[in-house]
């Protein structure tokens, strides 16, 4: 067991937690650029958090725009354990109606043109993404929104576009077809970057809108989204310290072994890895690379 510090990243409606005790920012700097933002340091029932609003103070940053790089980057180097994803979404399913959350099981990544990976040429090391999301931390998730009666489905398909425009009805239908239950803009390639940092990742989605697959509706406006964001924001708080409670300030390793990631995953030999990105990859592989 090991003390648990679990990182909030607050999406869209969610720029900060009121309930924290012991509060403290820290500023933290990485190799990868600028973060989001500070983070917020604070005690929730008993539970150290880290908080970090997605979109930077104000709701600055576009999806594309984020460096999704830096944020996990400083999560990590703040002491960050255990990872959840808050973040909006648009509903792809006749079941998953506006208001409802959805806990996250799998992801389809559509985001070809953002950073996905703190490996690359000079290092390369390829993670399993089999499953994506840390089956602990999801089922707490679960178990929290049905303590505070917050309609749920505890599983669902995130398929994650660039953005930041809307999809048009034809990619709505197709993505579909694809299987997936829930559209966004942001839990990649922030999963991904989670399980390259050996951070174990959950996401809860909350539905705002039909997306635009729905014949004879007008499509989705930020005026709609507004407009059930605010009640998904204040029954996401509750969620959270509902979540604090369910956890405990302690931890055990995730099922799926998160923790240990980087053994199975690098294949550059040590004498001929890139000097700058082993430098560069201090926080996020320091375990393992202090190991070999």
């Amino acid at each position: 067991m090991e003390a648990r510090v679990l990182a909030i990243i607050g999406g869209s409606g969610l720029y900060a937690l009121d309930a924290l005790d012991c509060v403290e920012t820290l500023a933290i700097r990485t190799p990868w650029g600028e973060p989001s933002g500070a983070l917020v340091k604070g005690r929730l029932a008993g539970v150290t958090l880290l908080f970090l609003a997605r979109h930077g103070p104000g709701h600055r940053l576009t999806p594309d725009s984020i460096n999704y790089r830096a944020n996990i980057d400083a999560l990590k180097r703040g002491g960050a354990t255990d990872v959840l994803s808050i973040s909006a979404c648009g509903s792809l399913r006749e079941e998953l109606r506006p208001g409802d959350f959805v806990v996250v099981d799998q992801f389809v990544d559509r985001t070809p043109s953002r950073q996905s990976s703190f490996f690359g040429a000079g290092f390369a090391a390829h993670v399993s993404m089999a499953d994506p999301v840390c089956p602990a931390l999801a089922a707490a998730a679960a178990m929290a929104c049905a303590a505070e009666g917050i309609p749920h489905h505890s599983r669902g398909t995130y398929l994650c576009i660039d953005g930041p425009q809307f999809s048009s009805r034809a990619e709505s239908e197709l993505y579909r077809a694809w299987g997936a239950d829930i559209v966004g803009m942001t839990n990649m390639p922030e999963a991904k970057l989670a399980r390259e940092a050996e951070l174990p990742y959950a996401s809860v989605a909350m539905v705002t809108d039909y997306d635009c697959w729905r014949a004879g509706e007008k499509p989705v406006e930020v005026a709609d989204v507004l407009a059930v964001m605010t009640a998904n924001t204040k029954k996401a708080k509750a969620m959270l310290a509902r979540l604090a409670t369910i956890l405990g300030p302690t931890r055990s390793l995730s099922p799926l072994g998160v923790e240990r990631t980087l053994d199975y995953a690098i294949i550059t030999a040590p004498e001929a890895r890139d000097p700058a990105i082993v430098a560069k990859l201090d926080a996020v592989a320091g375990r393992i690379l202090k190991k070999r």
